[in-house]
């Protein structure tokens, strides 16, 4: 089911919603049941075939918890048990989205023709690096003894449950075992749809609305310069509002139910380096991979060498997380280089005189942007060689067309543009403050109040108009 559907917007969540805060009235764990066993209906209705590996990922993944936090294991027992956990996610997640691609490389090496056909699980990716980070968690002694109700309902949260953001135990369980989120606050409610509106009038007026320009550098066998540019960027912005747009419905959905999410997006094609850039895009992955992967191969703790060897292969890895296909593993393999380039350029240039700041800041900024529509190139192309095509009709201006269509895509891309540099970001104008637990402050003070209500209404209406061809979010193929 999709967040920007008629079903789930008219049915689906309002009766969610309803049962959710009837069951708060009479009982504490009640409603968590309810919600965990709605959210394994939000997947079962698009990927039925799937719920029991996802009822046995949580089930495994429960019991391997208990051990870690309630038995009294010694310290080669308890990493024992760590390392099992782990392996079992990451068996499950290979066999699944990574043998179909090892087979293929297999045979092209040896040239054999064995074939694997295997469906990809829809969410496998989240809810196996979610539940990593929980039994990594329970080991370092960060997660206290929990109920399966609410195991559950954290790895199945349905707004959460696709396409992210990865949750931690710690951050979520204690906001699920809280009575007052039980009890329908009107101003979460208020401020969860003015976001969930917004988010959706991301995806269904401005992500689909320039997908079509995707076309002249995706599709065409021999893209002109200005089409392979005018391409490039449509799909830069086609991804950020996409992304943008559901880490949005997510937050607004969750706020409904009284539950605040982690940002997961933050204006990132506004930072000034690629170091940035990472902070502000997918930040709920970036923060994983740094924790659970970047740190514990050493981090920048050895020398300089092999920080940036560690860099290169988290990159890599966050790469190939993203999709079972060469062109996902080298767009990690570029953004760990750029990561590379960056801390170098940082120890050697350690400040920038003041008088050089801002030019130094347009800079950094146009260059980090650039960088990312080139990486953006073999994330979204089919193949390998498809995006060295495009790449080299970028870098070929004696090519250029620049006819009617090129010049409208080239209008359309301004736009949007000017959309992601110059305004605000959904956060920043709601207020929204996952530490704090606070969101819409101004608006609960009056000072906002007639304009987000018209705003969000228009919003809302023109995101349902949009809603035509119920167009899956990007993310969800991960």
């Amino acid at each position: 089911m999709l967040f920007n559907s008629y079903p789930f917007i008219l049915l689906f969540l309002p009766l969610v919603l309803a049962g959710y805060f009837w069951l708060g009235q009479r009982s504490n764990l009640t409603p968590v049941i309810w919600l965990a066993l709605a959210s394994l209906a939000f997947y079962a209705i698009g990927s039925w075939q799937f719920v029991a590996l996802l009822l046995l990922s949580i089930g495994f993944n429960y019991g391997v918890g208990h051990l870690l936090i309630v038995s009294e294991l010694g310290p080669s027992r308890r990493k024992a048990v760590l390392a099992l956990g782990v392996a079992g996610d990451l068996l499950g997640l290979g066999i699944f989205k990574y043998a179909g691609f090892v087979t293929e490389n297999i045979n092209a090496l040896f040239g054999t023709h064995v074939a694997v056909h295997i469906l990809l699980p829809v969410g496998i990716s989240f809810y196996t690096f979610t539940q990593i980070a929980f039994l990594v968690d329970a080991y370092r002694g960060q997660v206290a003894a929990y109920a399966l109700p609410h195991s559950a309902l954290f790895v199945t949260y349905f707004p959460h449950l696709i396409a992210g953001p990865i949750l931690h135990h710690k951050d979520m369980v204690p906001q699920f075992e809280q009575e007052k989120s039980k009890h329908p606050d009107a101003h979460l409610i208020l401020c969860g749809v003015i976001i969930f509106a917004i988010g959706l009038f991301k995806k269904t007026c401005l992500a689909d609305g320039i997908q079509p320009l995707v076309a002249l550098a995706f599709e065409a066998r021999s893209p002109s310069f200005d089409q392979a540019w005018l391409g490039a960027l449509a799909y830069t912005f086609q991804l950020y509002f996409d992304f943008s747009g559901y880490s949005d419905m997510a937050i607004g959905i969750s706020l409904m139910f009284g539950i605040f999410l982690p940002v997961n997006f933050n204006s990132p094609y506004k930072a000034t380096s690629i170091v940035e850039f990472w902070r502000r895009w997918h930040m709920t992955l970036s923060q994983f991979l740094r924790d659970y992967l970047y740190i514990p191969l050493g981090g920048n703790r050895r020398g300089r060498v092999l920080r940036y060897a560690n860099l290169l292969l988290t990159m890599l890895l966050g790469g190939l997380w993203h999709g079972a296909a060469w062109t996902f593993v080298i767009w990690g393999a570029l953004h760990g280089a750029y990561l590379c380039v960056n801390h170098a350029f940082n120890a050697l240039v350690p400040t920038i005189p003041s008088g050089l700041a801002r030019p130094a800041r347009i800079a950094g900024a146009a260059l980090t942007f650039l960088a990312v529509v080139v990486a953006w190139v073999f994330f979204r192309a089919e193949s390998v060689t498809w995006a060295l095509r495009v790449l080299q009709a970028m870098a070929d201006p004696s090519n250029i067309v620049f006819g009617r269509e090129e010049i409208a895509a080239l209008v359309m891309v301004a736009i949007y543009a000017a959309l992601v540099w110059l305004a605000p970001n959904t956060q920043g104008i709601m207020g929204y403050d996952h530490a704090s637990r606070r969101v819409g402050e101004a608006l609960r003070a009056g000072r906002m109040r007639p304009l987000f209500l018209y705003a969000a209404s228009l919003v809302l209406a023109f995101g349902i108009l949009g809603i035509q061809s119920h167009s899956e979010f990007i993310y969800f193929r991960f």
